[in-house]
């Protein structure tokens, strides 16, 4: 194996000085572009490869933004192996980030003091939250001087952090509206948690305008929380429906993962989809319009969604505006085969 190529001797090819290569690898401007042409052509020719870490702290920047997840497990394999609303996500995510050069770097997180701990030993240039964390967190973050965009989390931090949503009330409402004009009045609510997720209050405010709306009175009788939005604890849910709630004529699950798990369970009991349940989930992930029967839900663009989210926080960290973003993208009823008039 051949000695390792150095600055030096990129530096005797192109016949220049060590620290004119320096300036060119640390994207400082500093030599001409003759000679910036020159250290380039060494540099291919001799197949070297700069020291990133050494580079990333010349210049103070790591190219790494840094994913964070809400950590209820000790991994967070659960996450998208029941969850694929993130991995959609992710795909988005990903696609902006590799395409103008930065790497993309997932972590959950377990504690405030873990977090900060986190980001700070990698040099982090910007962050994203998906999903629901601890107040606490919030607020801790706010010492930090990284760029961070939350996507999924509503008022209270919109002074402080950049925010992308979509419209879930009017999502939630959509859904609600179209069970009950199919003449469905006792409408099943199934969310993952109505204080602690945000994303799940909101669509529940426009269930429960919907409902209004058509004279039904809403009952907490027909809501539903799980621990977490999973297609096990759909199919849980979906058996318990049929235990103890046999009055519920329709169901507006808050994801398609928990719609799907439900429409498992009921059909393994020999209920029809839509005959003797109309189902309606949201997200309208991949899956959803495979389903047998295909499900009716609420479309947000997920990839896009994960688009607009790395956009922000590139565009943050190159400093291409002075203000904090809050970007709320639509929602769209897509009316599959899981819902009908009933009976």
């Amino acid at each position: 194996m051949g000695e390792k190529i150095t600055i030096r001797d990129v530096a005797k090819h192109a016949g220049v000085s060590a620290a004119s290569v320096s300036y060119v690898l640390n994207g400082i401007n500093k030599v001409s572009d003759e000679t910036k042409e020159r250290i380039l052509t060494a540099v291919k020719e001799l197949n070297y490869e700069p020291n990133l870490t050494a580079v990333s702290l010349s210049k103070q920047k790591s190219n790494m933004i840094g994913v964070m997840f809400p950590l209820t497990d000790d991994s967070l394999s659960t996450i998208f192996k029941d969850n694929h609303y993130y991995s959609e996500m992710i795909s988005g995510i990903e696609y902006v980030i590799r395409k103008h050069g930065y790497d993309l770097v997932i972590s959950g997180v377990s504690s405030p003091a873990d977090c900060l701990k986190w980001i700070r030993t990698r040099n982090i240039d910007g962050l994203l939250f998906l999903g629901a964390f601890p107040h606490r967190l919030y607020e801790k973050m706010k010492a930090l001087s990284n760029p961070i965009v939350l996507v999924d989390t509503y008022e209270k931090y919109e002074r402080d952090y950049h925010h992308i949503s979509v419209d879930d009330e009017y999502g939630g409402y959509l859904a609600t509206k179209h069970l009950v004009n199919f003449g469905h009045q006792k409408i099943a609510f199934v969310a993952h948690h109505l204080v602690n997720s945000p994303v799940d209050k909101k669509r529940y405010i426009g269930y429960e305008k919907a409902l209004k709306e058509a004279g039904i009175t809403p009952s907490r009788a027909f809501v539903f929380e799980v621990n977490e939005s999973s297609f096990d604890n759909g199919y849980n849910l979906g058996n318990k429906l049929l235990q103890d709630h046999k009055d519920v004529q329709a169901v507006f699950a808050s994801s398609d993962t928990l719609a799907l798990g439900i429409m498992k369970a009921l059909q393994e009991k020999g209920k029809r989809i839509p005959q003797d349940y109309s189902i309606v989930g949201f997200d309208d992930i991949t899956f959803s319009s495979y389903a047998s029967p295909s499900l009716t839900t609420i479309r947000q663009d997920v990839f896009n969604k994960g688009v607009v989210a790395a956009t922000s926080v590139i565009q943050a960290i190159e400093h291409r505006f002075n203000t904090l973003q809050h970007v709320k993208l639509s929602v769209e009823l897509v009316i599959r085969d899981s819902t009908a008039k009933r009976g």
